[in-house]
């Protein structure tokens, strides 16, 4: 395991965590500059910004309205609403293209009330109902975010009864997790759209494999599953191993192109989107936007050494 997975990477996680360092950092306009290298804006206009210059150049996106952990009920009412808001914008932007919608939002169930003390689940369920109904009238996806292992027995039932209703819903699976591929082989039987991605979550041992290479078999392993399914496979990763294995697991289960789609986050590996996009593959960015971008954004530092250089250069640059 490297220096940056043993010893960098569960640092920042825990950076993301602090109270204290969120309140400074987002004071600093230095910080803030550079944060829209992977964070647009904190407006749905500047959402649209991006989201108009990526439809521009082939590309489908998922748009995230930033929070989580919501303790208030007030909080998730609010989340909702800019949900709302958000669809409506998107609303005008729809246009036919087969089976797959080029606009998405992407929903964490902690932003939309999953957290209370009281009936969190009821909540975060009624919540996100609402968006699934705006949504599907403005012709749009919405596909549910994956947070830290504790949540995911309370999100996956949840998701199962959206299902019910909304049978296009997506979900994320994260790959670190022990269990994913149990999860894989069931929603791969129900035909779901899974977004599979790695995990952004400092996890203990317990649940999650912590080694780089194990994270990258066990992703393999369930893509193979999804694949094989009657689902919709979105592979959610910036790993050109990953990346590179995705058409061969594609064409051994009789998928073209079009059965499945890459998805890459706002800001990363713009270059190789745009191969991938002009090579005839779908592609979707997950676009974030809002005021509450500091856990999001650390994460983000988490994940790739290249991201963390990036922003210390960029801190550097601007230091001068």
């Amino acid at each position: 395991m490297g220096v940056f997975t043993r010893v960098a990477r569960p640092a920042i996680l825990a950076v993301s965590r602090s109270e204290r360092l969120r309140r400074s950092a987002e004071r600093l306009p230095v910080t803030r500059d550079v944060v829209h290298r992977f964070v647009p804006g904190e407006t749905v206009w500047h959402a649209l910004d991006a989201v108009g210059q990526l439809r521009n150049s082939g590309r489908m996106v998922s748009v995230d309205y930033l929070g989580e952990d919501v303790t208030a009920i007030e909080t998730a009412d609010e989340t909702v609403r800019a949900y709302l808001t958000l669809l409506d914008a998107l609303g005008g932007r729809t246009e036919p293209d087969g089976t797959v919608r080029p606009l998405e939002v992407s929903v964490k169930l902690s932003a939309l009330g999953q957290a209370l003390p009281r009936d969190g689940d009821k909540i975060a369920l009624e919540n996100a109902r609402i968006v699934c109904l705006r949504a599907q009238q403005v012709g749009a996806w919405v596909t549910v975010d994956a947070e830290d292992h504790r949540t995911t027995d309370s999100t996956l039932s949840i998701v199962e009864d959206l299902r019910v209703e909304f049978d296009w819903l997506g979900m994320a699976l994260q790959a670190y997790l022990k269990r994913t591929e149990g999860d894989c082989r069931d929603f791969a039987v129900a035909g779901a759209r899974i977004r599979l991605c790695k995990g952004a979550y400092d996890e203990p041992a317990s649940v999650a494999y912590r080694d780089r290479d194990d994270v990258t078999a066990s992703y393999l392993r369930c893509l193979q599953i999804l694949m094989a399914g009657a689902g919709y496979p979105m592979v959610a990763s910036h790993d050109p191993a990953i990346i590179a294995a995705a058409p061969d697991l594609a064409t051994r289960n009789g998928r073209g192109r079009d059965d499945f789609e890459y998805q890459m986050l706002y800001g990363i590996r713009d270059i190789e989107q745009r191969r991938l996009t002009d090579d005839d593959n779908t592609v979707r960015v997950y676009v974030p936007f809002g005021t509450q971008w500091y856990a999001y954004f650390v994460r983000r530092l988490a994940e790739r050494p290249a991201n963390l250089t990036f922003f210390l250069r960029a801190l550097a640059d601007r230091g001068h």
